[in-house]
């Protein structure tokens, strides 16, 4: 079974949940064209100033959209 990761991009601010819930927009918008693996995004609020952005790769598709899309860190997905 292939490794899945997630990529994160931070945002911080008062405004960072809606600058999130855009942000995940645009990553739906490249799987879309780039056709990827896996079709899992989103966005949390992790606390009042501090939200995130995500998209779920498969290992042998990290390198590529790492090196195309700067997210800010990343960590496995488990379901």
């Amino acid at each position: 079974m292939m490794r899945k990761l997630k990529l994160i991009w931070d945002f911080r601010g008062p405004d960072a949940l809606k600058i999130a819930e855009h942000h995940e927009k645009h990553l739906k918008d490249y799987i879309a064209i780039e056709n990827t693996n896996l079709n899992i995004t989103g966005f949390e609020q992790l606390n009042e100033l501090h939200s995130i952005a995500f998209m779920v790769v498969t290992d042998d598709e990290m390198k590529p959209i790492r090196d195309a899309l700067k997210p800010h860190r990343g960590q496995l997905f488990t379901e």
